[in-house]
Parts: C-alpha cells; sequence; structure tokens
C-alpha cells in the first residue's frame, strides 16, 4: 500500500461536539494521573516534619521510597489496565479505575504511619498507571483520524492542568493554613475528581474498535453511527471490521505475538521510547521541584508557590504542543523538543556552580521553566499520541500497558534514586540527566516512526508491511 494519507470525512458539528465531551469526560482519568502525581511535591516538605508538627519524620531514603511508590503502583496498574480494557472494555476498565482512584486517595490522606502510606500510594498507583494505558487509548479508539492527534493530546493537557490544580492547591494550603498535617488536605482533594469520573463515565459510548475485536459488529456500528456522520461511519466500520476480521483468524494477543517479527519491533519502540521519556528527568523536575529551589536557597513557602509556574507553563506549553501537532509531524516535534530540553538540563546543572542566591533560585527556576516548555510542548504531547497509535487492534491494551509499564519502572527508578543524587551531587545530577538525553536524541532520529494523518487500521496495514520488509 502507499503511505498517501487515508481520505476521512469530516464528522458534523454535532457528532463532532459529543466526541470532544467523550474526551473530556475521559481525560477527567488523566487529571488525577496529573494531581495525583504532581500533590506529591508540596506535601513532602510536610511530610518531613516530625510528629508533633503533624508529619512523618521523612528522611531522603523514605522520602524516595514514598514518592517512588505510586510510581511503582503505576507499573503494575499499567499493565493490568491494559490487560483488563482489552478483556472487558475501555469504559469499564476506567470505571474501575475511578473507584481505586478514590480509595487510593482517601486512604493516603488518612495514612497514621509512613508504612500505611506507601501501601495506599501504591494503590493509588495502580490507578495512576491503569489511566495512563486506558485513558489514551479510549480517547484514539474514538477519535476520527484528522482530530485523533489533537483529542488525544487533551490527555497530557489534562495531566499538567491536575499538576497545576496540584501546586496551586498545595501553595493555598501551605499559606493559608501552614499547620499540622496540611499535606492531608492537600492529597485528600483528589477524591473530588475521582467520582466526577465514574459518574461522567456513566454516560459514554464504548470504543467501536473494541466492539469489534470482539466481534460484536452491531454494536461498533451503533457508536461510530452516534460519533460520525452516517457516511462516515459506514466508510470506517468497513475499515475496522475488515481489520478485526483479520486479527480474529489469528491468535488473541499476547506474550506470544512478540515471537512475530514486526510486532516485536513496535514493541520495542513503544517501550524504549517510555523508558527514555522518563530518563528526560521531567518528573524529577514534577515531582521535587519545591526540593530543588530549597536546595538553592529558597525557603518552603517561596519554593511552593514558585513552583505554580511550573504548572502554568506546562499548560501554556501543552496548548502549544496541540496546535503544533495540527500543523506539523510527530517526528519533527519530538526530535525538535529533546535537543531543546538536552540544552536547558545542561544549562541547570551550570546555574548550581554559580554562588548561592535568591537571584540564583530564580534562574535555576527559569531554566527549569524552559526544559518543561520543550518536555509538555514537543515530547509529553506526541509521546502519549504515539503510544496510542502504535500496536495492532488485537493486542493494543496489551501492549500499549507493556510500554507504559516500562516507562512507570524507569518513572519509579527517577524517583526513588533524585533526592538521594540532589543530596549527593547536587546540579551535577542535572549533567547526567543532559548526557543521557544525547543518547535518546539518537534514538529517536533512527527509530521512531512518523504516525500522522492515517487511520488506525492504515497505520497497522503500514506497519506490518515496513518492518517485515526491513526483516
Amino acid at each position: 500500500m502507499t503511505h498517501t494519507e487515508t481520505p476521512v470525512l469530516r464528522a458534523p458539528a454535532k457528532p463532532a461536539r459529543f466526541v470532544r465531551v467523550i474526551a473530556a469526560i475521559a481525560t477527567l482519568g488523566a487529571l488525577l494521573f496529573g494531581y495525583d502525581t504532581g500533590v506529591i511535591s508540596g506535601a513532602l516538605p510536610f511530610m518531613k516534619l516530625g510528629a508533633a508538627q503533624g508529619g512523618l519524620g521523612l528522611t531522603p531514603v523514605t522520602e524516595g521510597v514514598v514518592t517512588s511508590s505510586l510510581v511503582f503502583g503505576a507499573a503494575f496498574g499499567a499493565l493490568l489496565g491494559g490487560r483488563l480494557s482489552d478483556r472487558r472494555g475501555r469504559r469499564r476498565t476506567i470505571m474501575v479505575l475511578a473507584v481505586v482512584f478514590f480509595i487510593g486517595a482517601l486512604g493516603t490522606a488518612l495514612a497514621p504511619t509512613t508504612a500505611v502510606l506507601v501501601v495506599f500510594r501504591v494503590v493509588l498507583g495502580l490507578a495512576v498507571g491503569g489511566a495512563s494505558a486506558t485513558v489514551p487509548m479510549f480517547i484514539a479508539e474514538l477519535a476520527p483520524a484528522d482530530r485523533r492527534g489533537q483529542l488525544v493530546s487533551h490527555n497530557e493537557l489534562m495531566i499538567v492542568t491536575g499538576q497545576l490544580l496540584a501546586y496551586t492547591s498545595n501553595a493555598v494550603i501551605a499559606n493559608v493554613w501552614p499547620g499540622e498535617h496540611a499535606w492531608r488536605y492537600m492529597i485528600g482533594l483528589a477524591t473530588i475528581p475521582a467520582v466526577l469520573l465514574f459518574l461522567g463515565m456513566l454516560f459514554v459510548p464504548e470504543s467501536p474498535r473494541w466492539f469489534a475485536s470482539r466481534e460484536r459488529f452491531g454494536d461498533a456500528l451503533a457508536v461510530l453511527r452516534r460519533i460520525r456522520h452516517e457516511a462516515e461511519a459506514q466508510q470506517e466500520f468497513q475499515e475496522i471490521r475488515r481489520r478485526a476480521e483479520q486479527a480474529a483468524k489469528e491468535e488473541k494477543g499476547g506474550w506470544s505475538d512478540l515471537r512475530t517479527l514486526w510486532i516485536r519491533k513496535l514493541v520495542v519502540i513503544g517501550v524504549a521510547f517510555g523508558i527514555l521519556v522518563q530518563l528526560t528527568g521531567v518528573n524529577s523536575i514534577m515531582y521535587f521541584a519545591p526540593t530543588i529551589l530549597q536546595a538553592t536557597g529558597l525557603g518552603t513557602q517561596a519554593a511552593i508557590t514558585a513552583t505554580i509556574a511550573n504548572g502554568v507553563v506546562s499548560v501554556g506549553s501543552v496548548l502549544i504542543g496541540i496546535f503544533l501537532l495540527g500543523r506539523f509531524g510527530r517526528r519533527p516535534l519530538v526530535i525538535t523538543g529533546q535537543a531543546g530540553i538536552t540544552t536547558a538540563l545542561a544549562l541547570l546543572g551550570a546555574c548550581f556552580l554559580l554562588p548561592e542566591s535568591t537571584a540564583r533560585s530564580y534562574i535555576v527556576l527559569a531554566f527549569m521553566l524552559l526544559f518543561l516548555f520543550f518536555m509538555q510542548s514537543m515530547i509529553a504531547t506526541v509521546y502519549w499520541l504515539v503510544t496510542a497509535e502504535l500496536f495492532p487492534i488485537r493486542l493494543r491494551g496489551f501492549a500499549m500497558g507493556l510500554a507504559i509499564f516500562a516507562q512507570w519502572v524507569s518513572n519509579s527508578v527517577v524517583a526513588f534514586t533524585f533526592p538521594i543524587l540532589i543530596d549527593a551531587l547536587g546540579g551535577n545530577t542535572f549533567f547526567i540527566f543532559a548526557a543521557i538525553n544525547i543518547g535518546t536524541l539518537v534514538f529517536l532520529v533512527k527509530c521512531l516512526p512518523e504516525t500522522r494523518g492515517r487511520t488506525l487500521e492504515a497505520l497497522e496495514e503500514q506497519f506490518q508491511q515496513d518492518y517485515t520488509h526491513q526483516s
């Protein structure tokens, strides 16, 4: 087949609005993902206080354990969420995750000891990981090909919006009520969007592609008629049905598929991309921004308040990224972004060589913001989108779960080691990240495929042809 774009009829306003509503509801899971990963940055300074002051007396090691426990749970949540979404459906899986989000947030906020806190952080991580694997896939399977990039990128927009909400609420609580148990209120607020996510998912349809993968073609067509113009629905249904019937003749998706060369190559690319995204060091900044700023000499309240700038820049950058995705391919964006963050990391490391002062603290913050601009506008938006586009229908949930499992394991390593590294090496930690990211740039140039402008079924056929031919 050729690599020309598949012609897609444009949907009328009403179904287009319905798809946007579905995406808005589903990405409440991404909002929770962002809030629950971002809130720890402001909670940690209060958790490090002694029991008499309402804290848990965390040390650098237990601080790393508390932070990385959510990420550890998220790794397994991605695997479980991917498998569950293949077996039980994307919509039902997201509803289950909403319940787990609620239990995890409430248990974490009420935890009496560090050990109990870690247990519920792992539970919360299961929901975060499951949402990270399921939500972008669900949106990608519902979105029309010509708007898939922008709609799936709303997942990243909601992640950084959740982080901004976390930073803002942290700052309000830290400044208005910087007393005992402030961290509990910061964390407990996450129960509210968990309830809204569960209620919202009661009113959205299942993915037509999941229905087709279960040979429920009548249900698949019925959903397409709700989210597309009739002619477009029929055209897309025929393509989905043809590919699903081909997949039905093969073994069900799982580990055995990795023996197929072209599938194995796609999974390796997805897994490597996820690991390398975390080795950018992005979550060292998102989780530990106040800790980094405190290391430059800034006070606790000032450091937590300054972190709001991270959230504001992240949200603005993702909005820019969504705009850019409508005009440029995935590859040029992510390669440009990678070059930008590598430069920003080197400059961050250099800042720590300056004499300690308030000015140095804000220079460090400025280069953190430069890093986040490139990361959120050009790498994070592309990462979640490409991961949702890479894999064939019969094992999409499994393969996406596996790729995001690897991403969260890498995230966990960074979350655990960063407070120890920054305590021992200071700003030299950022030079280590910069060196790693030079290698990442080489990987992206050599290996990342372009996925813009074709339906998921057309991409699958293209990858099968291209990667089989390479063998």
